[in-house]
């Protein structure tokens, strides 16, 4: 899935200023308009600058402590009984309200008020606080109704422009578009650039135009690329497109964000980013399943061809249906073994495009195919001559391993997986190849960790590995190392890694003593103490022989 850009010019966003665009209201100066205030003959005598404040409520009461009871956002109505009789009183009351939040104070005059007091209105205008009064009696009621009505009326005009968004998304999908065309309309309705994020922050996609027609790249490059930790500008909407399959519930795919770079961004258009964000989910899901079908299909023919079912003569006809076209190329089999390391719920979709993205660089033709019952990564590349096996193995096993991380397909604390490299040769050597790097990567499960083992080099390890459930193999080890085992399992310092390290340097003592940090008078003595508890001598080649192929025997018994 690569980074795209577009826009697709398909709705209005003009904002209709009957409705708050900003909140999930209606604006003062729109209630004042409605027929039940409006026939009290309404009169603004403060705050006549802040009309499109939000109305989310109405509310109406006579007590002193009413602001107590209020939560922000709502248009209060009395006739003015709770708001005390002496100057300081209605000035604390004002006060109160609008350190509330409140939307507008609307007094009806009549018993209590003729006029509004002075200090009232000063305290209004002081604090930015809409008041008016209404010259003629209302039923309250009838103005409480007539703006709830609005109120959800707006509601639902909002979910209406949302739901053509969704609408226009699931069309464009029947039609045959994906990811950028969801991302257009989004981004055309919303007037602002909108970008497709990995959970981890990277850009997939990116849609729609920054400010004076710039390039929606740039945009995120400037505020997002390299600030992904940090909080979205202020006005940013950031949506989750929801994971999916097994063992994924709760996860985040993607990341939908909308940039406010060229005009505000309303509640509606989060409402249409959470609709796109299902649509999105449906796409990045379908997508991952075709991926993942077509890199088992891949697998399933290279486990075939490993297997003798398909023919040297037959495999090269149907890998060039699967795209692999190596020509006349020496080829290179190379299998991953995950194992145990696997986390649930797979990302083999996203373990094979990372891995084919990256080794589309290395300028070779690539086979990859997954097989998750056996855990194993098969590759089958197209080398341009048998001497750059090495350097192109280390980009492989890179990119295998890599790959396997950014899938988060590996348990914590679990051990890395192993990559065995086979011989380059034709078909009937991959076949052979890929059988053979196939059960060595098994058998090398547990072996110190390396970047990559070449399996011609690992015929040993298999060899005991296949032997693994005779019980001959395990006496084989108990009289060899057996001794030291028991000695290990009672007593400290252990002595089983002092002879592996010195075996693996092949008798050489002061690289031995170098590796394992000890003086040479330490490592002699405990060279002599692991002699004496296996009753031989280490400077005899049978017997170093022995005791190297018990030390790699013994991962595979008990």
């Amino acid at each position: 899935m690569g980074v795209h850009a577009g826009s697709v010019r398909c709705m209005d966003s003009r904002t209709d200023h009957r409705f708050d665009t900003q909140g999930a209201g209606i604006t003062v100066q729109r209630a004042l308009e409605l027929p039940g205030l409006r026939s009290g003959l309404p009169e603004i005598v403060a705050g006549a600058d802040r009309l499109a404040r939000t109305v989310r409520w109405v509310h109406a009461g006579e007590v002193p402590n009413i602001a107590s009871l209020l939560k922000g956002g709502e248009l209060l109505l009395t006739t003015g009984y709770g708001l005390g009789t002496r100057p300081a009183e209605q000035r604390a009351f004002v006060r109160t309200l609008a350190e509330r939040g409140i939307a507008a104070l609307v007094v009806e005059l009549g018993p209590r008020f003729t006029r509004l007091p002075a200090a009232l209105v000063d305290t209004a205008r002081a604090a930015g606080l809409p008041l008016v009064q209404l010259h003629r009696e209302v039923p309250f009621v009838t103005v409480t109704e007539e703006i709830h009505t609005e109120i959800v009326n707006g509601h639902y005009a909002l979910l209406q422009r949302a739901e053509e968004v969704h609408r226009r998304c699931t069309e464009a999908l029947l039609g045959g578009g994906g990811v950028p065309q969801v991302l257009g309309i989004l981004a055309d309705f919303s007037g602002n650039p909108v970008f497709l994020e990995t959970a981890d922050g990277r850009l997939l996609y990116a849609a729609g135009e920054g400010p004076k027609g710039a390039d929606p790249l740039q945009v995120w490059e400037g505020l997002r690329g390299p600030h992904k930790d940090a909080p979205p500008p202020a006005g940013s909407v950031l949506v989750d497109v929801p994971g999916g399959g097994p063992g994924t519930a709760g996860s985040v795919r993607a990341r939908l964000v909308l940039l406010p770079v060229r005009s505000p961004l309303a509640p509606v258009h989060r409402i249409a980013a959470e609709r796109a964000a299902g649509i999105l989910a449906v796409v990045l899901m379908q997508a991952r399943q075709e991926e993942e079908l077509a890199a088992r299909g891949r697998g399933d023919f290279l486990t075939d061809l490993a297997e003798g079912r398909i023919t040297a003569e037959d495999a090269p006809a149907q890998a060039r249906v699967l795209g692999f076209k190596p020509g006349e190329s020496p080829l290179l089999p190379v299998v991953m073994r995950i194992g145990d390391s696997l986390s649930p719920g797979g990302g083999w979709a996203v373990l094979a495009r990372a891995v084919s993205e990256e080794l589309a660089a290395v300028g070779v033709p690539v086979l990859l195919g997954v097989r998750p019952v056996e855990g194993r990564v098969l590759v089958l590349l197209g080398l341009r001559s048998e001497s750059e096996r090495s350097a192109v193995a280390d980009r492989v096993a890179a990119a295998l391993r890599a790959g396997v991380e950014r899938a988060g397909m590996r348990r914590p604390g679990s051990p890395p997986p192993v990559v065995v490299v086979g011989v380059a040769g034709g078909w009937a050597a991959a076949s052979a190849g890929l059988r053979h790097a196939a059960e060595t990567a098994t058998a090398a499960q547990g072996l110190t960790d390396r970047p990559w083992y070449d399996a011609r080099r690992l015929d040993i390890d298999l060899l005991l590995w296949r032997l693994r459930d005779h019980p001959d193999l395990a006496a084989f080890v108990d009289r060899a190392i057996g001794p030291l085992r028991d000695h290990d399992h009672r007593s400290r310092p252990p002595l089983l890694p002092t002879l592996e390290t010195y075996l693996a340097h092949a008798g050489r003592k002061a690289e031995t003593a170098r590796e394992l940090h000890l003086n040479r008078q330490t490592l002699y003595n405990r060279l002599a103490r692991i002699g004496e508890l296996l009753g031989t001598d280490l400077d005899d080649p049978q017997t170093v022989l022995a005791l190297s192929l018990a030390l790699r025997a013994r991962r595979h018994v008990p």
